[in-house]
């Protein structure tokens, strides 16, 4: 762990590329970098679904955007093996469109994201991702915690 006068380090290479998906397309919301950064047949597997294809994951991308506009993933460490990069993400936004099924509530979310990213080729052939469902679920009132 760097100390507060110890810059980061810029990343590179694989991990550079990981870090475009939350940092590019997720956060700033650059749908069409997925054409550029992932493989054709990319696939993606989370919560929300497994998708396969540049297409698809644009419109995962793209539904999530809409149900919170403000979304953003921060990068908080990564850590990188061979062809794989895992990162540890908070997500943020303000649910402000259908989510799951759920009306917006306005109500934000705050949650720990892990992704776990296989680079081949020079692009992203595969991304695992496991956000804290039960903890953005239980932030945007959808389920209630039992009480201890």
């Amino acid at each position: 762990m760097a100390s507060a006068s110890t810059p980061t380090p810029t990343p590179t290479g694989n991990e550079r590329l990981a870090r475009r998906f939350p940092e590019e397309v997720a956060s700033e919301g650059n749908i069409g970098l997925v054409d550029e950064i992932c493989a054709a047949d990319v696939r993606d597997h989370s919560p929300l679904g497994e998708v396969r294809g540049r297409d698809e994951l644009k419109a995962q991308i793209s539904g999530l955007k809409a149900s919170f506009s403000d979304f953003s993933a921060t990068v908080e460490d990564t850590v990188s093996a061979g062809d794989t990069v895992a990162m540890r993400v908070t997500l943020r936004g303000t649910h402000d469109g259908a989510f799951m099924g759920i009306e917006p509530t306005g109500k934000s979310i705050e949650v720990g994201n892990m992704v776990f990213t296989r680079i081949e080729d020079g692009v992203i052939a595969e991304r695992w991702v496991q956000p804290d469902m039960l903890g953005m679920l239980t932030q945007l009132g959808a389920v209630e915690l039992p009480e201890a």
